[in-house]
């Protein structure tokens, strides 16, 4: 329907008649028109997302071929993180071992913090998968830095995408240095006796070394965050261990599973298990001295508690599970 045209009385003019059959609408009654059909923009809209995905992809590529982007001293690429490695990671975390997330909001919105796990499952994806989690699940979208063994470094290609994703090697500097950056640091203390570990003595937790972990937080000022995660240990169910192979291929230790390695690259392929990770009550550091990173006592004391968190946590996760698949 057109706009409808005023007309204006004139005083001069004789007035018409209108006939009963004509009803008159008052000037102030609103004139609603009928919704347009969809036109050739809204059908498009698909289109030009598709378009800006493709720009953004040729955009990305052409930073990376001229070398027009940036990587800080531990060569970690945010970018690349989080367009690729993140992206890779995320059908295997959403899709195959349907993560679920607890207690994120313990997990400061900034500055610095050390979230400490347990370690588990033969090969080390909880750490990949706990990166996802802080990622995805926190209202900040915060980075974590994982701590990683020397061997990791020493892997041809793992060692290039490892220092890509922002993981480091596990040393008191670099994690104090990124501490006092306002950066999340993830530790698992366990190291390799938590991921090598026989398949009877899954959620156990191992010892956590001399409480390093605990004395850098100290040094930092920075909180601790305990960390549970229940469902890597059954991935990979480790009941051997060839310790001579090991030892001639230099790793420590050669996994023996149900599948592994008698039905050879196919027993490589993890366990579709359903994964919690839950955060725990953050510890804070900084009310302590200057000098209390020095104390023994006081760092056993902190690592015990952290520990005996975890551990606890893992046995109440444990309980409200119903199946390891599901």
């Amino acid at each position: 329907m057109a706009d409808a045209k005023v007309i204006p009385f004139d005083e001069d003019r004789p007035r018409r008649r209108i006939p009963r059959r004509v009803r008159a609408v008052p000037a102030a009654e609103p004139v609603v028109e009928p919704p347009a059909a969809p036109g050739p923009a809204s059908a498009a809209a698909p289109g030009d997302s598709w378009d800006r995905r493709i720009a953004g992809g040729l955009a990305f590529l052409r930073r990376r071929v001229t070398g027009d982007y940036e990587v800080d001293d531990f060569g970690y690429d945010k970018e690349l993180t989080d367009q690729v490695l993140m992206s890779l990671m995320r059908p295997l975390y959403d899709k195959y071992f349907r993560v679920e997330v607890k207690g994120i909001e313990n997990i400061p919105a900034e500055g610095g913090a050390l979230i400490v796990a347990n370690h588990s499952g033969t090969l080390p994806l909880d750490g990949l998968m706990l990166q996802v989690a802080v990622h995805d699940h926190h209202p900040a979208e915060r980075h974590l830095r994982l701590l990683a063994a020397d061997l990791v470094f020493m892997l041809p290609v793992v060692n290039e995408l490892a220092r890509k994703a922002g993981h480091t090697l596990a040393c008191a500097e670099d994690a104090q240095r990124l501490l006092e950056a306002g950066e999340l640091v993830g530790v698992m203390p366990e190291g390799f006796k938590g991921i090598g570990k026989p398949f009877g003595d899954r959620y156990k937790l191992q010892r956590f070394g001399r409480g390093g972990f605990v004395s850098t937080a100290l040094r930092a000022g920075t909180p601790i965050v305990p960390c549970s995660i229940v469902g890597a240990e059954e991935i990979y169910p480790m009941v051997g261990n060839a310790k001579t192979l090991a030892r001639l291929l230099g790793v420590p230790y050669f996994p023996i599973t149900p599948t592994f390695p008698w039905l050879g690259p196919l027993g490589a392929v993890p366990l579709p298990t359903k994964w919690t990770i839950q955060f725990g009550e953050p510890i804070p550091t900084d009310g302590y001295a200057a000098e209390a990173a020095e104390d023994p006592m006081l760092m056993f004391n902190l690592t015990d508690q952290v520990r005996e968190q975890i551990q606890h946590t893992l046995y109440k996760l444990l309980v409200q599970r119903r199946s390891v698949f599901f």
